[in-house]
């Protein structure tokens, strides 16, 4: 599984993908509001001189030409985040919220937003409805926390509900969080939303490499971007029936009782919706080790990604999920660069390594045809 002596994978460009993931977290991506994102990562594909289609619903799908179409791979990440949209318009001026995927008001708190209306972009800060120590004392400290509990302050005089609507917020309009971006000197990377940012400036680094290899992998290797993992749904439509092997690219969480580290590739062995495709998940295993990738395993109880909605949705493909060790998921998240490029490595050399299960090279049997 290791390439060649005459072959030569350049190594990952830390710079450019660095220089991708700040591009990408300055550009608002809630899930259901993704357009810019996705055009985004549509030229950087087109710079490298990939095909690249969009599905009806708006996820990339990108092919590096292999040496043939049967027993295609593909890699996975998306482009949308955590978010909230306005939930009513309250008779204070302010706005009451719903969060855009699964995360804790906590979190919340004290964020500033841009609230995308259909018209205009309104800046604000999510606050409690008690935000005053000097008015409400210790009973800031006693409130509650939930999304019941807080409220959109716009930046903008709004001091009833008429007032919000003549600024053109309406019900349903987006709130995109802001990500707060700082890179470190260390390799630290501390940002909301590098779930999954960071993942695609990976796979964006990994293409980067394969491309400048000037190496053809023994099968198409398709680069998936989708649109709504947040919400569940990511790859459901993404999947085409050449391929026959599906690996995840996401945040892997460190936390006490999880083996992930902010270092190296967490190749993840089961998620909520169960254990990994046995052979894809070790072959995984076997090229880190081959190539010396820092790499540890990891079990995910309260977690799932794009390869179960894949599954969910019927495709027929062997599935397997790669992180990078994220500290404080869901909320005020931090990276290391040195897991970012570990992963964009082993991508690069999975794409080039050879077909190993010869069922996964043929086509589809139909039994209804007996083909």
């Amino acid at each position: 599984m290791t390439l060649m002596p005459d072959q030569t994978l350049p190594e990952i460009d830390a710079d450019y993908l660095r220089d991708e993931l700040a591009a990408l977290l300055d550009i608002p991506s809630p899930t259901g509001l993704t357009d810019g994102a996705v055009a985004h990562v549509c030229g950087a594909l087109q710079a490298m001189g990939l095909e690249v289609a969009l599905t009806r619903l708006g996820a990339i799908r990108a092919r590096l030409p292999g040496a043939q179409a049967e027993g295609a791979r593909a890699c996975v990440g998306h482009l949308d985040t955590l978010g909230a949209q306005v939930k009513a318009l309250k008779p204070n001026g302010r706005l009451a919220l719903v969060p855009v995927g699964h995360w804790s008001a906590r979190f919340a708190e004290g964020a500033r937003v841009t609230v995308m209306a259909e018209t205009t972009r309104i800046r604000g800060t999510i606050l409690p409805p008690l935000a005053s120590g000097h008015t409400f004392g210790d009973e800031v400290d006693r409130a509650p926390i939930g999304w019941d509990h807080v409220e959109l302050r716009i930046d903008a005089r709004a001091e009833t509900a008429a007032d919000l609507e003549a600024l053109g917020i309406a019900i349903g309009d987006h709130v995109a969080i802001d990500p707060q971006t700082e890179f470190m000197d260390s390799g630290y990377i501390v940002s909301r939303h590098l779930d999954d940012k960071a993942g695609v400036a990976a796979m964006l680094a990994a293409l980067k490499s394969l491309v400048a290899s000037g190496l053809t992998p023994p099968v198409d290797c398709w680069w998936f971007f989708t649109i709504a993992e947040e919400v569940g749904h990511g790859a459901a439509g993404v999947v085409l029936p050449d391929i026959a092997s599906l690996v995840a690219v996401d945040n892997g969480t460190t936390a006490p009782g999880q083996n992930s580290r902010e270092t190296g590739v967490t190749i993840a062995m089961a998620d909520q919706t169960g254990p990994f495709d046995y052979h894809l998940t070790r072959k995984l295993v076997q090229l880190c080790r081959a190539d010396g990738i820092d790499h540890q395993k990891d079990i995910f109880r309260h977690y799932r990604s794009d390869s179960a909605s894949a599954l969910e949705a019927g495709a027929d493909v062997r599935t397997a999920l790669v992180t990078f060790g994220v500290d404080a998921s869901h909320g005020y998240e931090r990276i290391h660069m040195d897991a970012l490029t570990s992963v964009a490595r082993l991508l690069a050399l999975y794409a080039l390594s050879p077909v190993e299960i010869a069922q996964d090279a043929l086509p589809l049997h139909d039994p209804r045809t007996g083909a």
